[in-house]
């Protein structure tokens, strides 16, 4: 009787390289950004906004980046719009459909010059990023870099750069969000939020979409 041969089973992991932008405004709506530079759907950004009623909205350049996004995260609304990320010196110009963001990244404090020193090679591993979760929890409340998301999927995010943010001007469907304010409450869209001060973050993310 010939031996019955088990085929192999792999988990396949997305890495995704470049920078969230996350931050409050007074008019209650929370605003984060991922520009990425490195991706599966190669370079795209993607705006995900929870409003001060409850709503959370992604805004994606494409079907495919939006089908992707909604698989692991949770939204109440989605919109397949152009997104456009310009930056120039410290200063970021976002167009995404309704919404238009300037802000500036000012200069990175001790914790962002720490993050500095990580190799890329480090920050990308899992391990990494499940080693710092427990600090990241201390230093940045609402913070997480591991967690679980939808449809059994896991997500590490190893982070390299951490930029304070000046917001500049926010309008959504042309009504003014206000002056920058502290992410709060926090975002309801992953297993974690972005940190409560406004910031923009060089990171890598890593995640895990199931057995292939």
């Amino acid at each position: 009787m010939n031996p019955v041969r088990r085929r192999a089973v792999h988990r396949r992991r997305l890495r995704f390289e470049g920078w969230i932008a996350g931050l409050g405004t007074s008019s209650g709506t929370r605003v984060v950004l991922g520009h990425w530079q490195r991706s599966p759907f190669g370079a795209f950004s993607d705006v995900m906004l929870e409003r001060a009623g409850g709503e959370r909205l992604l805004l994606a350049p494409t079907r495919e980046a939006a089908d992707f996004i909604v698989a692991t995260y949770v939204f109440d609304t989605v919109r397949v719009v152009p997104v456009r990320v310009g930056v120039t010196d410290h200063t970021w110009s976002v167009t995404a459909g309704p919404l238009e963001l300037r802000f500036i990244a000012g200069r990175r404090g001790l914790l962002g010059l720490l993050l500095c020193a990580v190799p890329g090679a480090l920050a990308r591993r899992p391990a990494w990023s499940a080693l710092t979760d427990g600090p990241a929890r201390l230093l940045l409340p609402g913070v997480r870099t591991r967690g679980s998301a939808r449809a059994g999927r896991r997500e590490w995010y190893g982070a390299r750069d951490l930029r304070p943010i000046r917001l500049v001007s926010a309008f959504f469907e042309g009504v003014d969000l206000g002056m920058t304010a502290p992410v709060e409450p926090p975002v309801r869209i992953g297993f974690g939020s972005v940190p409560r001060k406004p910031a923009l973050t060089r990171v890598t993310t890593t995640v895990d979409v199931g057995r292939e």
